[in-house]
């Protein structure tokens, strides 16, 4: 079985090193070898072919008709049918988001958290995935279509060498022969032998003629050759350049997405969402373009035989087609006969040239001229004939034949499946990114709420305590100064037992900068800060000591903010 890395001396692919054309005068070519379409191509034609009014058509590959046409759109619409459930689904999806709101608290609020993050880094790996799967089938779809475009101009220079060769020996023989037998028929005019000899030469300038003329009109075929050629290689340029582009935008799509989730940017989120939902319709676009293309490639894969027949059975004969498609040891050469009676007729024609000059220009000198004119045409003509006969053999075009198809039915049809593959995972990465996206600002909405609703004066806001760890230091110390003086007077009226050692402000000050606002013990009662202090369990021992030690008139004086 040929398969898609035995492409048979093709080229190296749309980016590497060109090939010289073949030479006219030399022609290498290897054994032929018959061709299989791979088995992806007749899972491909195997897909239902339905016109646009559900009716079913024929899978054979036409083209040119309606109906054929008709079932590579109705595949197509499947896909835009698929967008648009998958549209639908989103826009219920997220009104479901919208209406239902479950209640925003802390126990729900992780659990979503890590859903989010989940579904996240997976549409991010399932892009990256499409990502790196599209590039590898579109540069696959691109050598593909190089080596169909390089083989197809490759045989439409094999043609076009052969019309010239047949163009320009029947102008040497209706033309440049003519005059030098006419000159030499008014030298040799006494002479009825040589004028004889003349007019059999003439004859055999004729013979050559008329096979040259039974030759098929490659014009014809050549000229759609070179515009099948054109066509398809600027058509693959824009198509090639269009996925580079697509490509280049899912990846910055996905790394965008990623980067507004790291740094909870809603409108960098929300940016991105609009751009999902634009990737989302051109990866489904894309792929009902793919999958078109795939199926009627695959058609005229698996009989390419059989619609060359049908579009050249007007201007080449079934037994010359029959001849360049297989290129069978069994198959005569149509052009065999023809070549053969040129050739014996150039053999003759240069045995009477010959025996002219050793004869005739003796007694005629001046027929010299004409007769070295002669012999000089007719090598020139054998030459030619030498190089027709090398580009009308069945291997050269046969060759070419075989790189388009491989070309075109193995690496383009797997490009066209990688591409289908990539759109799938990217409609599916983008479906989960976009189902994410909105969870993702409203989890950072309620969180944005939350920190507002904050009272920014409480000291157990770690925020409040940091900023206000210094500005409150005058304010404590005052606090403190004054308790420990009132302690002092208490001191004196209460018995020894009762007294508790009072910590000094430079200890207090430690204790607050190394905590930093942290308290884990506090020496100090919260005076004038607006909040109740905490429980006793929290206080050092010393300042337990203190409050249970206090009068009713210090109550009195600092109000309830030591009740214990």
């Amino acid at each position: 079985m040929l398969r898609a890395k035995d492409k048979l001396d093709s080229p190296t692919g749309a980016h590497g090193g060109s090939r010289a054309p073949r030479s006219l005068l030399s022609l290498t070519v290897a054994r032929p070898v018959d061709y299989i379409a791979p088995w992806w191509t007749y899972w491909l034609h195997s897909f239902p072919h339905v016109n646009l009014r559900l009716q079913p058509v024929e899978s054979t590959f036409r083209p040119r008709e309606d109906n054929y046409q008709q079932s590579l759109i109705f595949l197509s619409c499947v896909a835009a049918t698929a967008l648009g459930l998958n549209l639908l689904l989103l826009a219920i999806y997220l009104s479901c988001l919208c209406c239902c709101r479950k209640e925003e608290e802390e126990e729900s609020k992780k659990p979503n958290s890590c859903c989010i993050t989940w579904a996240a880094v997976t549409a991010g790996l399932v892009c990256c995935a499409a990502v790196g799967v599209g590039f590898y089938g579109n540069s696959e779809a691109n050598d593909g279509v190089y080596q169909l475009t390089y083989s197809l101009y490759n045989a439409n220079h094999t043609l076009a060498g052969v019309d010239n060769l047949v163009v320009g020996t029947m102008g040497s023989m209706q033309s440049g022969l003519k005059q030098h037998l006419a000159r030499l028929d008014e030298i040799f005019a006494a002479r009825g032998d040589y004028v004889q000899t003349l007019r059999f030469m003439q004859q055999m300038a004729d013979n050559i003629i008329k096979q040259l003329t039974g030759l098929p009109d490659w014009e014809q075929v050549k000229v759609d050759l070179g515009n099948i050629a054109n066509q398809t290689a600027h058509m693959e340029y824009y198509r090639w350049l269009t996925y580079l582009l697509l490509l280049i935008l899912d990846l910055v799509i996905c790394l965008v997405t990623c980067l507004g989730l790291a740094k909870q940017s809603r409108w960098l989120l929300t940016t991105m969402m609009v751009f999902g939902v634009l990737t989302l319709v051109l990866s489904w676009a894309s792929l009902g373009a793919d999958v078109a293309a795939a199926v009627g490639i695959s058609d005229f894969c698996v009989a390419p035989d059989k619609f060359l027949m049908n579009q050249t059975k007007d201007f080449i004969s079934a037994d010359i087609l029959h001849y360049y498609l297989y290129c069978s040891q069994n198959l005569p050469n149509p052009f065999q006969q023809s070549l053969t009676i040129f050739q014996r007729s150039l053999t003759t024609m240069q045995i009477q040239v010959q025996g002219l000059l050793q004869f005739a220009v003796p007694l005629f000198p001046t027929a010299e001229r004409d007769l070295l004119g002669i012999q000089h045409l007719l090598n020139s003509s054998e030459s030619s004939l030498h190089q027709l006969t090398a580009l009308l053999d069945c291997r050269g075009l046969h060759k070419d034949y075989l790189d388009a198809l491989v070309g075109m039915c193995y690496d383009g049809v797997e490009g066209l499946l990688y591409l289908c593959l990539f759109s799938l995972l990217a409609a599916c990465s983008f479906c989960t990114m976009l189902c994410a996206i909105p969870r993702a600002l409203r989890h950072i909405t309620v969180r944005g709420r939350d920190y507002e609703d904050i009272d920014e004066e409480d000291p157990f806001n770690p925020q409040a305590r940091r900023m206000a760890a210094h500005s409150t230091a005058r304010s404590n110390m005052h606090s403190f100064c004054s308790y420990s003086s009132s302690l002092g007077s208490q001191s004196s009226l209460h018995p020894p037992a009762q007294t508790v050692s009072n910590a000094p402000v430079s200890e207090y000050m430690n204790q607050s900068v190394l905590f930093g606002g942290n308290p884990r013990y506090e020496n100090v009662p919260l005076i004038g800060r607006g909040s109740p202090p905490p429980s006793v369990r929290w206080y050092s021992p010393s300042m337990r000591a203190n409050y249970l030690s206090m009068t009713d008139d210090q109550i009195r004086h600092f109000g309830n903010d030591f009740q214990v």
